[in-house]
């Protein structure tokens, strides 16, 4: 299937977590924090301004995003958990 985002949105795949501490501890599932850091792999066309133009995004497929925690809502597609979020959730692209 593929899903493509309306108006501002933008479909986030997280990316993993780490699994040991910089000790060398492991970190159990149940205690894993879900990471705030993803990968846009659809975006929106964009926003309509107040005179009905088409303001497109500056978030593009392939960036690597930070993401406040409780941002955007949670999917499942073709069995990937996956979030959509407006481009305003986005904190910031990671070089």
């Amino acid at each position: 299937m593929t899903f493509r985002p309306l108006h501002d949105r933008v479909v986030v795949k997280r990316l993993e977590g780490e699994e040991k501490t910089k000790g060398g501890i492991i970190i159990p599932d149940s205690a894993k924090e879900k990471p705030q850091e993803g990968k846009i792999i659809a975006v929106g066309p964009g926003a309509r301004d107040e005179s009905g133009k088409l303001v497109p995004l500056d978030l593009k497929v392939g960036d690597n995003i930070l993401f406040g925690k409780w941002s955007g809502s949670e999917v499942k597609i073709d069995g990937d958990d996956l979030l959509i979020m407006k481009e305003s959730d986005v904190l910031g692209v990671v070089a």
